[in-house]
Order: C-alpha cells, then sequence, then structure tokens
C-alpha cells in the first residue's frame, strides 16, 4: 500500500483548554518528524509551539497513524493517545532536536 504524504503541521494554529478552562491559542512554529520504525504507518512528531497569550514556546509530542475507520481510512491522523515509540526512534528525535537547538 502506498501511503500519503506526511502532513506538515508548521504555520497550522490550535486552541487547548487547561485544567481552569481557560482557552489558550498556539501556533506551531516548527516540528520533528519520524517515522515509527516498527510501523510504517506511524510518525511521531516533536513540535515547537508557540502561546499568543504570553509568546512562551514549549513542545508537544504526539503522532499520525494511518486511519481505518471509514472517512478516514487511508488518511493521517492525529492521534488522541499517549505515543509509545521505540527507544531508537526517541533517541534520533531528541538528537534532532538537540541539532536546532531546541534542548
Amino acid at each position: 500500500m502506498s501511503l500519503p504524504s506526511l502532513p506538515s503541521g508548521i504555520g497550522k494554529r490550535g486552541t487547548i483548554t487547561d485544567i481552569n478552562g481557560n482557552k489558550r491559542r498556539f501556533s506551531i512554529i516548527d516540528e520533528i518528524i519520524q517515522v515509527q520504525s516498527t510501523n510504517p504507518e506511524k510518525a511521531v512528531y516533536l513540535q515547537q509551539i508557540q502561546f499568543e497569550q504570553d509568546k512562551r514556546i514549549e513542545l508537544r509530542l504526539g503522532y499520525y497513524i494511518i486511519g481505518k475507520k471509514s472517512g478516514r481510512a487511508g488518511k493521517w491522523v492525529w492521534g488522541q493517545y499517549a505515543t509509545m515509540l521505540p527507544v531508537e526512534d526517541f533517541r534520533k528525535i531528541i538528537s534532532k532536536a538537540i541539532e536546532k537547538g531546541w534542548i
């Protein structure tokens, strides 16, 4: 099966709601993508995000996976659960983050 191109979040905006119900807007300013070595239908993303209110920068770890359900089958879908990944893949992500000066 041929997979679609990996999506980019750079430049996209989002909103989160904190534990107190406050909404915070952010923009994705950069990202590192690592296709999981044990599953080519999963790509782990480390994203550098910036909050609009105070310009604070944080990192977000997440993943896309190829959808299986109708309507999303065969398309990259943002994961809704905590991601698990092989240690070596995590090392690669961290190495890239160090190269970019994020950490």
